[in-house]
Formats: structure tokens, sequence, C-alpha cells
């Protein structure tokens, strides 16, 4: 499997508006290359691309870096259950008042008085007017009917708008540049809403699941700092736990934490050491806390299991060194 390192960070430009940049902390395998790929296919036919998967699988970080290889700037948006529909488009905030006093005869004082209102266009209306690329992240956590709006821009391209905003205009043209890039949890996730079909049908879905084990292990290794060897470890445990009995979901956020733990403390993935045991029953514990039997939390059995299955025990490398010197000897 071919592999090679690059990223999106992030450089703001003004306001909201960023542009990923390419660094060295993403690792792009076959895995990965082959999402990218198949998306910026999408993205040149002019169809919005739709990251679907649990938590942890990478969603976020693939989409900036999908952002990135695009090149255009980008505009963020965060689902948000609390939004409506102008937290997308715009809405007046207020009144501008002017007047006007001529005085230009001094027996004679003109006043004149206007009054209008303030519109200020929020993040989907300057990435749909500057032909952005508008990343909305999470958007099923934005209730269906605030993201109705998006129905017109993605099958008219037209950007329907109140018509009290400045302009007066009721809509507006979007740019022909503007592409925009989804993803979303689980609808039985907390905090999220069902998407409703018609938008569904406007974007293209790629599922994201938890990734192969060679991209897991590359990832970890790049994100931590952790030697390959010991990010091995680190990276079987987690998967052990995914496969086992009572299957938990951990994503790569778990596996990240314990190796930058460990690389920190210059510590070692080893069954028997009380303190990497302990890390990991507090890492893991999200969703195995939660696995009962006969009453009782089995986690931390099933955590130990996983531990000694996959890593090596406490002082096996003094054990290996005094075997290499009887043999020399």
């Amino acid at each position: 499997m071919t592999k090679s390192k690059t990223n999106s960070s992030l450089h703001v430009v003004k306001d909201d508006l960023i542009i990923p940049e390419a660094s060295d902390q993403f690792v792009v395998t076959s895995y990965v290359k082959e999402i990218i790929d198949r998306s910026l296919v999408y993205l040149n036919a002019g169809y919005p691309v739709h990251f679907a998967g649990p938590s942890g699988t990478g969603k976020t970080t693939l989409a900036f870096h999908l952002a990135a290889q695009w090149g255009r700037p980008v505009t963020l948006l965060q689902g948000n259950e609390e939004f409506v529909t102008s937290d997308l488009t715009g809405k007046d905030i207020g009144y501008r008042k002017s007047s006007l006093v001529d005085n230009y005869i001094h027996s004679v004082l003109k006043t004149e008085e206007n009054m209008s209102r303030m519109w200020v266009d929020n993040r989907l209306t300057t990435a749909c007017r500057n032909g952005d690329m508008l990343i909305y992240d999470e958007f099923n956590r934005s209730k269906a009917e605030t993201n109705n709006v998006l129905l017109s821009v993605f099958s008219e391209g037209i950007l329907n708008l109140p018509g009290s905003r400045g302009t007066g205009e009721g809509f507006m043209d979007v740019h022909p540049a503007f592409r925009a890039i989804f993803t979303s949890n689980p609808e039985e996730y907390a905090g999220t809403h069902k998407t409703q079909d018609a938008l569904m049908n406007r974007m293209i879905t790629i599922n994201v699941g938890f990734a192969d084990r060679d991209t897991e292990l590359q990832i970890l290794h790049a994100r931590s700092g952790l030697a390959l060897k010991e990010a091995t470890y680190v990276v079987d445990l987690v998967r052990e736990l995914h496969g086992s009995e009572h299957e938990t979901k951990h994503g790569l956020r778990a596996g990240i934490a314990i190796a930058r733990i460990l690389h920190i403390q210059g510590m070692k993935a080893r069954y028997g050491d009380s303190l990497f045991h302990s890390i990991c029953y507090d890492v893991l514990s999200m969703e195995t806390a939660k696995i009962q039997h006969a009453g009782r939390s089995i986690f931390h059995d099933m955590v130990d299991g996983a531990i000694r299955k996959v890593c090596p025990p406490v002082g096996s490398e003094a054990i290996s060194v005094s075997t290499k010197i009887k043999a020399v000897e």
C-alpha cells in the first residue's frame, strides 16, 4: 500500500474566510486517496459531497483536506440546533438613520430624514456570492426547515433571500464556482435531526466508516509522535475492542489520545503496567463503561483482556535481552 503525507491546516485571511493549507500531519493511504479522488470527481461535476459516518472516523478532517485539494477559499458552518434560516443567509441588524440639513438660505431651514433597514449577509450568502467552498460540518444538527434554503441552491443555482435585504432582491444567482461539502453523524446520535429526502437527493453521500488497519496506524503514528512499533499495539488494542463480543465504537480519537499520552510520558503499551491500564480505562470508558454483565460493569475486564492479547508484558524487553546474552555465551 502506497503512503504519503499531507494535510489541511487553516489560514484565516479575513473575517470567517479561511484557506486550507497543506501540512505534514495528514496521512494519505490508498483508502483515503480513493475517497478524495471520488469526491473530486463529484465536485467537478457540480455536486455537493456528503461525508456520513460515526463520530471519530475523520469526516471533518477529510472535508478540509478535500477543500484544500479543490483550492478555493472556505466558508465554515457548524450545525446548530438553534439555527434558523437567517443564520445562514443573513438578517436585519437594525436601522440606519440619515439627516440632511439645508441652510443654503440663512432665513430658510430645511431638514430631511431617512430611515432604512441595515442588512448583513451571513456565511451561506457570502459563499454563494463569492464562489467559495462551503463546509457545513454536522449539518444535521440544524433543523430540516433551517436547511431548506439549500434546496434551490443545488437544484436551480438560486439562493432565495428575504425581500428586506439591502439590495431589495428576493433572490441571488449562485456563483458557478460555488461548491459544498457536508458532514453528518448518524441520526441516532444525540442532538441530530432527520434530514429531508429532498436535500439528500441533491448531494452525493460517501459513507465513511472506520478505516483499515494500515490507515489507522499511519494516522495514529503521525498525530501522536509515538514510535511506529508502539503505535501498532495501540491500534490493535482499540481494534480488538471493536471486534469484541460486546462491540464498542471507539474511533481514531481514542487511539490517538492513548498514543499521545504514552509519547509525552515516555511510556510503552505494556500488559501489567498499572498506569497504562488506567489510561486505557479512562480514555476508552465512554462506551465500554456502559457494558454490563449480571448488573456489574465489565469494561475493566474487557480492556485488560484486550491489552493482554495484543501488548507484550512488562519486562519483556529485559527478558529478550537476557535471552540474547545467553545465546551469545
